[in-house]
This record gives C-alpha cells, sequence and structure tokens, in this order.
C-alpha cells in the first residue's frame, strides 16, 4: 500500500498518469524513491509514521479510505499460509490472533476449515472490530476460544484506523484485551512492522507487569536488519523483562506456515486441506529431451562472416613520433585517401604507396616494406582493419562511411541535383531491395523539425569462436545542427561555450530532438520487419563479383589495398532440440 500510494503522489506531483509507472519496475521504484529522498512531502522510508502520512495523503477523506480498503480486499484471495491459519484455529491449536489487517482472509479460512469438521468438533472464531470491542472483552472473560481480534478495524466498519491521528490512540477495550492476553499467552508477530505508536505502547506496558508473554515472544521478519527502532528497543526490553525472546527470519508467511505445520498434528480432513492450497513446487522432474537436434538454423543474426582479413600493410617509418589522427589530418589537408595507424615513428598504410609518401613529405615519410598485421595481440592493427572494412563496404555502393570515435557506421547516401539520371537510377536499382524492406523512404527530412534523416546501419568487427564477423545493427541517422560560437564571443569569454545553453549544441542543450520521431518510426516494425530489413542490408553489404571487398581497388604495384573476403551467409542460430514449432508450414 505504501508503496501504491508514494507512486499516485508521485504521479500527481510529476503530472504523470499512473498508467505510465510500473511499481513492479526496479527502475520506476528507485525513481519514485529519490523523488520523495528529494522532497519532505513523506517522512523518510521506513519511518513508523510513513504509511499512515502516505495514506493520508492520497485519501484524505475517510469514505475514500474505506473505499480503497474495500476495493483491495475484494482481489483477495485466501494463501496457503491462510489455511494452515484457520486450520490451527478450527483444531483450537491457536486461542487468539491480533490483526491491523481489514481483510476478512482469517475468520474466512477458519470458517472453510470448520466446515470440514463435524458439528461438534467445530470451533468457530469469534471476530471483533472497533465497533464490536465487547465480543473481545467477553471473550477474554469467559475464556471463550478462538479470538480474532481486528485493532485497526473491519473493513466493513464504519471506524477503520489509517491516519496518524487514527493511529496515536488505541480503543480502550481493544487494548486491554491485547494486554491481559499477552500477560496469559505467548505471542508469535508474523509480518508486522510495529509502526502504530498505540499498539507498540500497549505491548511496552505488558512488560512492567511481573510475568509477561510467559509462553515467549517470537518475532518473525523476512531480515533482522529491517526492524524499526522501535521494535528493537521493545525486544531488548522484554529481553531485559526476562521474556524468552527471538527473531526468526522468514522470508514469506506460506514458508513461515509450511514449517509450522511440519510439526502440529491436525485432523487428517484439516491435512488433506491444508495440502490442497500448497503452490505448485518450482523444481519438478522432468524427462529431458534426446532427439537428435535439427540442422535447420531458426533464428538469423545481423552479423556477416569476414572469412579472411589482409594480413599485412604497408610499413613507412617517420622522421619523428606522431599521433593517427595528426597523420589523418595531414592527409585530409591533401586531399589524400588513405587508411593509417601511427605506432611512434611508424606507420601502418593502406592506400596509393606514392599519394601517401607525398602528403607526408612534411613528417619525413619512407617506404620500409610491409608489417604484419595481428588484430588480437594489437589494438592499432584492430583499429586499422575496422577502419579499413568500413571504407571498403562502402566502395561502389550507395553508402557513405562515418567514422566515429564511439563507432562507425554507414548511411544511404542522399540523392544530389547535379547527378545524371543514369546515376539516380543505378542508386535506386541498388537501394531497391532496400527500399522495399522499409516501406519508407531511406533518406529525407524530419517532418516539423527539417533536419536530414539517413538510414544506415552501425558496424563494428569482433572476433567469436576464433572467426571473425562484421555485426550491422540498423539505426536511423538524423543531421540535428550544431550551433558554432562567434570568434567575437569567444575572444570575450572563452567559457561562455559552457555556460550559455543558447550556443550548445542540440544534443547538450535538451536531448535528442528527434528522438520522438525515430522510435515513432522504428515502433510499428515487428519480426517480419526486422528479418526483411536484416535480410535487405545483409545482401547490400555482402553481394560481390568475386567474394571480396577492397578499401581503394589499388594494384599490387600501386600500393598496399585492404582486402577482406566476406560470405554471403550471415550468422545463424540452430536450436537445442526439436519442437512441434519447428515444423510448421506457414
Amino acid at each position: 500500500m505504501i508503496r501504491d500510494f508514494k507512486a499516485q503522489i508521485f504521479c500527481r506531483e510529476n503530472n504523470l498518469s499512473k498508467r505510465e509507472v510500473d511499481t513492479g519496475d526496479q527502475v520506476w521504484i528507485d525513481r519514485i524513491d529519490d523523488f520523495f529522498r528529494g522532497t519532505s512531502i513523506l517522512p523518510p522510508d521506513g519511518d513508523p509514521t510513513e504509511y499512515a502520512a502516505a495514506f493520508e495523503a492520497v485519501y484524505p477523506q475517510p469514505r475514500h479510505r474505506r473505499q480503497y480498503i474495500d476495493d483491495a480486499i475484494s482481489k483477495g484471495t485466501q494463501c496457503f499460509g491462510h489455511r494452515v491459519l484457520g486450520s490451527l484455529l478450527a483444531a483450537r491449536k491457536v486461542n487468539c490472533v491480533f490483526t491491523t489487517n481489514f481483510d476478512p482472509l482469517i475468520e474466512e479460512s477458519a470458517l472453510s476449515a470448520n466446515a470440514l469438521l463435524p458439528t461438534t468438533e467445530q470451533a468457530r472464531p469469534i471476530v471483533a472490530a472497533i465497533d464490536s470491542s465487547e465480543r473481545a472483552m467477553r471473550s477474554l472473560s469467559e475464556s471463550d476460544w478462538p479470538l480474532v481480534a481486528k485493532l485497526h478495524g473491519d473493513y466493513q466498519s464504519t471506524a477503520i484506523k489509517n491516519t496518524g491521528l487514527e493511529l496515536e490512540k488505541q480503543d480502550e477495550h481493544m487494548r486491554h484485551v491485547l494486554v491481559e492476553a499477552s500477560k496469559r499467552f505467548g505471542m508469535v508477530f508474523v509480518g508486522y512492522s510495529g509502526r502504530d505508536a498505540s499498539v507498540m505502547e500497549a505491548l511496552n506496558s505488558v512488560l512492567r507487569e511481573t510475568l509477561p508473554f510467559p509462553n515467549g515472544l517470537y518475532w518473525v521478519t523476512s531480515s533482522a536488519s529491517r526492524l524499526l527502532p522501535e521494535v528493537i528497543q521493545f525486544l531488548e526490553h522484554a529481553r531485559l523483562a526476562g521474556v524468552d525472546v527471538a527473531v526468526v527470519e522468514c522470508k514469506t508467511f506460506d514458508e513461515l506456515a509450511a514449517d509450522v505445520i511440519k510439526h502440529i498434528d491436525l485432523p487428517p480432513v484439516l491435512m488433506d486441506h491444508v495440502m490442497q492450497g500448497r503452490a505448485a513446487p518450482r523444481l519438478v522432474p522432468v524427462q529431458l529431451p534426446n532427439a537428435e537436434a535439427r540442422q535447420f538454423p531458426v533464428l538469423r543474426y545481423s552479423a556477416i562472416l569476414i572469412e579472411s582479413l589482409p594480413p599485412v600493410a604497408r610499413r613507412m617509418t617517420l622522421a619523428n613520433p606522431t599521433t593517427t589522427p595528426a597523420v589523418r589530418a595531414l592527409l585530409k589537408e591533401k586531399r589524400c585517401r588513405a587508411v593509417v595507424a601511427a605506432n611512434g615513428r611508424e606507420l601502418a598504410v593502406f592506400g596509393r604507396d606514392e599519394e601517401v609518401v607525398a602528403a607526408l613529405a612534411p613528417l619525413g615519410a619512407q617506404i620500409a616494406g610491409t608489417v604484419a598485421l595481428d588484430a588480437i595481440k594489437d589494438s592499432w592493427a584492430l583499429g586499422l582493419l575496422y577502419d579499413a572494412l568500413i571504407k571498403a563496404l562502402s566502395r561502389h555502393r550507395p553508402l557513405i562511411p562515418r567514422f566515429k570515435r564511439s563507432g562507425h557506421s554507414l548511411i544511404v547516401a542522399a540523392p544530389q541535383e547535379s547527378e545524371s539520371q543514369e546515376k539516380i537510377n543505378l542508386r535506386t536499382q541498388k537501394l531497391s531491395r532496400l527500399r522495399a524492406a522499409y516501406e519508407s523512404a531511406l533518406t529525407g527530412s524530419v517532418p516539423n523539425l527539417g533536419f536530414p534523416f539517413y538510414e544506415g546501419v552501425f558496424l563494428k568487427l569482433e572476433q567469436i569462436e576464433a572467426r571473425w564477423w562484421c555485426g550491422f545493427e540498423p539505426y536511423t541517422f538524423v543531421d540535428t545542427p550544431k550551433l558554432e560560437l562567434s570568434e567575437q564571443a569567444m575572444r570575450v569569454d572563452p567559457g561562455s561555450a559552457e555556460r550559455n545553453p543558447l550556443i550548445m549544441p542540440f544534443e547538450r542543450r535538451g536531448g535528442d530532438p528527434a528522438g520522438d520521431w525515430r522510435r515513432e518510426r522504428w515502433a510499428p516494425k515487428y519480426n517480419k520487419h526486422w528479418a526483411a530489413i536484416i535480410d535487405a542490408w545483409a545482401t547490400m553489404l555482402a553481394s560481390t563479383q568475386d567474394g571480396t571487398v577492397c578499401a581503394f581497388g589499388l594494384d599490387e604495384s600501386a600500393g598496399v589495398d585492404a582486402v577482406f573476403t566476406v560470405s554471403q551467409v550471415t550468422g545463424w542460430s540452430r536450436p537445442g532440440h526439436h519442437h512441434p514449432y519447428f515444423e510448421r508450414t506457414k
């Protein structure tokens, strides 16, 4: 109930619909807890007054609180623990039950158990609530057991205790019965938090009697570390008063009931009744399948097998050590197409030798044979091959490579106004399968925003089970504008970019402005669409004339090219056992 109340307050304060919040999801639980830790709407988590304050904050009127309780109880059913407790009452193994709950499940369980016994052996419980506390007084004075006493009232009663003011003082008659019963019997506390000041005050008063809790005091909790300070103090005072005190850890009421019933003799008819309420065991014997696994793959992976990687790259020496970004910047300035990786005074290069040496003349570049590439051992070699693969997969395809530190990608090239009709027709032909799979345009502008978008894939190169794979993940890329600082603003205040949100990129100012549009674009794409999209991208990336893709298409005499052998088949999984599902025809 506390969790539900907190969720309702959280939604109210943040203008959210209750349907948007799943109180069973740990992510939402953490969000709600973080919210209340930063506000003073409710007492701190675990505070004894938390329940009362939360209930009153959500339902200020008593009639609304009664309606909430009534609605919640209408959904309740007896659990295994209720069957056990009801049978113990019917068999006169338990004299008195005090409860702060409003539901009728305890008495209903006892009535169900009594109905199985001969009339002369039945023990129907006396049920007393706040507005019928004289029944509890009579039961106590006449030792007419069993008794079910509802300290906070019954759900059908007009008077029920929920708010802080209501819980401050216990009904005098109920308090007297609780105290007197505690002087006659031992007591087991099950699932009780000790949040009610009036109940705890009555229990503490028992400790001032000559012989409190003569048959011991047992406090059952899921974890001793979760006991409230008031409970710990009460148990300590009980020990000092000579009471036999024990804290029993048990996860659930059902588990406790299952342990108790093992040590109590019940009439056979009640024992059968109890056992019928047991939950189905989680561990059951099964016959393990021994049929031969089918060879047909049933799950397709978005990954292409790379059957071979370039074994070597061109080795070049430099007059001075440098970094890969510095070399790339110099090549870009000279408009030299090459893929490089710097390692101190040496470079590993894919590209045309003559052009690379000319572009890197300021660094004193000289050809020095070749260098072996070991992508598993050397991270620089893996990075070089990753860059080269992206360039090779985009060559002769209507795709544009995007190289990012966080991961490379390929996007569909948008048509240009200067393109000839022949080039347009060729592009349309190459993208036809991809266009049919998406069932929408592959490039365009985001509605209402005007930002250009492109369908594409994130790519990664990784080794799995001693084989190299190129994994691809379809994604819709959107080019959001980035506002640049003026030179004057930078001269006046170099730190203005960190303080002025008007000159920051969109993604830093307010998240992804096209995020909602992108999610809506992909939301209706189910398994059928994903299968078609994966197939179209696999065909686009792996279709070659001779099974290879290369970054530059160089002759051996012109330089060292990055040539990869790619498989025409993506990765597949196989079922571990046979199932009728595999026999389907539709």
